[in-house]
């Protein structure tokens, strides 16, 4: 058996992490560009204010923060692995 076929197991789950983490930075992106160009595009005139604060940045930037960490958070909790760094002894 050549090395090819032999792949770390820890390679898979970094792969999988990784693209979950890619995942997560797309949908964080989609989140704050759809509420900040989205209901930031309107007139001044007609921005409604949370605590002081354009509704758009609001939602794009506070809400999404609070959102997006608690989402990573959880999905770390429940998806990711712990992975030994150590290599593993071959068996003969």
């Amino acid at each position: 058996m050549d090395n090819r076929d032999k792949t770390d197991w820890r390679f898979k789950v970094a792969n999988r992490e990784a693209l979950i983490g890619c995942g997560l930075a797309l949908l964080n992106f989609a989140w704050w560009f759809g509420f900040a160009y989205g209901m930031g595009s309107r007139p001044v005139e007609e921005y409604s204010y949370i605590l002081g604060m354009p509704d758009w940045f609001f939602y794009s930037c506070v809400i999404g923060f609070i959102l997006i960490t608690a989402l990573v958070a959880f999905v770390v909790k429940v998806f990711f692995k712990d992975v030994p760094f150590e290599e593993e002894e071959e068996l003969q």
